[in-house]
């Protein structure tokens, strides 16, 4: 698994959350991909409050317990959140310049990476949000990452997860589903972001499907349970270590 940090001149979207923070407006932070059309990350919405969260987010947020681990935190609205809810939150996150900004906020955020081995402190809840099976990177990862949280999870604790299944984007008229089997999983992207003129590199990002996502946990000693899922094909699992 990738341990690596990055830099300032490599970290656009971390870019974009200091500009919003500090000016309370942000230019574009583009997204690029070899598989789909620019698109664009809202930086306000990287802000945005409890009540302006999805309910899968808040539903993800009312479950975490004990001592939690945010993972990827990025501005910090989620650790934001669970700290008024009085609770106790380590958010984390690779980008230098998102945790400069957390930790303006009054969050005690930490630069690291998740699978960075000298990383070896435990928790009861480990929350990954906005996609958060992406830093997975590809499914051949999930084992690694399956071994990683045993480390990382107290007795009793659980992993929160949300993703989308990107199945919807094979759909035929007929209904049925034109997929490649014999190619890469379906849901394996690769991202690159650009926030004026700081382009950070080519990155993998793993949507995954709640099938397949339950069928790999089974495998490595977890069980998945599909706590909720909305109307565009996402949704959040809990992820907890069989007895």
């Amino acid at each position: 698994m990738d341990t690596t940090l990055l830099t300032e001149d490599k970290d656009p979207m971390g870019a974009a959350i200091l500009d919003y923070f500090k000016n309370k407006k942000a230019g574009r932070l583009r997204v690029f991909s070899s598989q789909f059309d620019e698109d664009e990350i809202p930086v306000p919405a990287l802000f945005r409050s409890y009540e302006e969260m999805p309910p899968i987010e808040k539903t993800a947020l009312k479950l975490a317990a004990g001592r939690i681990l945010d993972v990827g935190a990025g501005s910090g609205c989620h650790s934001a959140a669970l700290r008024d809810m009085g609770k106790d939150t380590l958010p984390i996150d690779i980008s230098p310049l998102s945790v400069r900004v957390m930790q303006e906020r009054g969050l005690d955020a930490r630069l690291t990476n998740l699978f960075n081995p000298h990383f070896c402190e435990r928790f009861d809840t480990i929350l990954m949000l906005m996609n958060g099976s992406g830093i997975i990177g590809k499914l051949a990862n999930i084992g690694g990452f399956f071994l990683r949280m045993k480390q990382l999870l107290n007795r009793g604790g659980c992993i929160l997860m949300d993703s989308s299944d990107l199945k919807y984007l094979f759909e035929e008229e007929d209904g049925s589903f034109l997929l490649n089997l014999a190619g890469n999983y379906y849901g394996e992207i690769d991202f690159r972001m650009q926030y004026k003129q700081i382009k950070g590199e080519a990155f993998d990002w793993l949507y995954i499907d709640f099938d397949t996502l339950s069928l790999y946990a089974a495998q490595y000693g977890f069980k998945a349970e599909l706590t909720e899922r909305d109307d565009h094909y996402a949704f959040l699992a809990k992820l907890t270590l069989k007895d």
